[in-house]
């Protein structure tokens, strides 16, 4: 019986890889940059949002970037200082005096009314800023974290794809830090995972029925956030960026999603702890803390990712090279489909067989989110802990 259970998982784990392979949106593929573009005849103007709270680490890094935007229309820079407690709001302005460039407004909105996370509290005050501080409002929002470092010509090429293929939302996914070995380990697969549930070829077909964003990067057009309620419809969301895309996406908006060329994060996860973190701090509110969906996941995590090398090794120590080889095939499509985000995050080819490791730390931090959800501890992020949108 148990060499006939692992004949049944070894032959369902590849013909899984099979799909994902073939069928599964290309997710592998690492190809996907902003759209051909072309320059508007006229630029539109454009209202640069950042929610910030305790960000003083890494607001050297990533404020002067977005001061600095090499942009021909007008914009600006509307930093929301949520709460911090470690001089967020005075560095950004000791920032802006050393780099001169696009005008900074720092603000803060107070503690977040109830039913709110804290980022979309934020979000919700820097743009009514945004569209009542001039006489027009602005035709574009740039959303992007404190986190996150634009190349001087970002705002420009965001922009320019917009107008051209008459998007409504355009998001790119910032390249991540990679440099220590748990964000070599850890990192990449983060990305892999995200395109696997959503891949973006999918994502950014005119009939697409579901939709996702990348938070960190968003432009999205003042029309359609007002549209879509933005972030009002949304306030409750603790994972904002996916719930944003589809606010915009159920009201006609017009969505792109890709991985971005000269939009990195600055922040550093140089410990394992870190990086479990930023995973388990939302993993249970992407299955909508239902217990059926987490007991799914972990059994899918199994069956896709520690299958394969389990059935190589079964297969060959018990003499079964059938087992071995849809174990080993199944590895080797793993393996295989996660080299082009290797290459993307410049990491050697020999972490591709590690896959199902980090896969393991994966399914140890979901089952982690779900445990500290029951104690009361779930979704929590600087301070602060949400409840599940029905409770809330």
């Amino acid at each position: 019986m148990g060499l006939l259970t692992a004949a049944c998982a070894a032959y369902a784990s590849l013909a899984a890889w099979l799909w994902l392979t073939l069928a599964q949106g290309m997710f592998w593929r690492t190809d996907v940059r902003l759209p051909p573009r072309t320059a508007p005849t006229r630029w539109p103007s454009v209202a640069i949002v950042v929610p910030a709270r305790d960000e003083a680490e890494v607001l050297p890094r990533s404020l002067p970037s977005l001061i600095a935007q090499d942009y021909p229309g007008e914009a600006e820079v509307i930093l929301v200082d949520d709460g911090s407690t470690d001089g967020t709001g005075e560095l950004a302005h000791r920032l802006a005096r050393e780099h001169p460039g696009l005008p900074l407004t720092v603000t803060s909105p107070g503690d977040p009314a109830p039913g709110w996370t804290g980022k979309l509290w934020a979000l919700r005050h820097g743009i009514g800023i945004a569209r009542t501080a001039h006489a027009t409002e602005p035709d574009f929002l740039l959303l992007t974290d404190a986190d996150i470092a634009h190349e001087p010509d970002s705002l420009r090429e965001l922009v320019a794809a917009a107008t051209s293929a008459d998007l409504d939302l355009v998001s790119q996914m910032a390249r991540l830090r990679v440099a220590g070995l748990w964000e070599r380990l850890v990192v990449p697969a983060f990305v892999y995972f995200f395109a696997q549930l959503y891949p973006f070829r999918r994502i950014n077909r005119p009939s697409a029925r579901t939709a996702a964003a990348a938070g960190g990067c968003v432009l999205l057009r003042t029309a359609a956030a007002v549209r879509a309620g933005i972030p009002d419809s949304i306030r409750q969301a603790v994972i904002d960026d996916v719930s944003l895309a589809r606010a915009v996406h159920r009201s006609g908006g017009r969505i792109w999603l890709g991985l971005a060329e000269r939009v990195d994060s600055v922040r550093p996860y140089p410990a394992l702890a870190d990086l479990w973190r930023m995973v388990s701090r939302s993993a249970y509110a992407q299955l909508r803390h239902q217990p059926l969906l987490l007991a799914g996941t972990v059994a899918g995590l199994v069956l896709v990712y520690l299958v394969p090398p389990a059935a190589l090794l079964t297969g060959l120590a018990a003499g079964r090279p059938a087992i071995a080889w849809a174990g080993g095939l199944a590895w080797l499509l793993m393996a295989g489909t996660y080299l082009p985000m290797l290459r993307y995050y410049r990491q050697p080819a020999a972490l591709a067989p590690l896959l199902p490791f980090t896969a393991l730390l994966y399914l140890l931090m979901t089952v982690d989110s779900a445990v500290q959800h029951y104690r009361g501890r779930g979704a929590s992020w600087k301070g602060r802990t949400y409840p599940r949108p029905s409770d809330a």
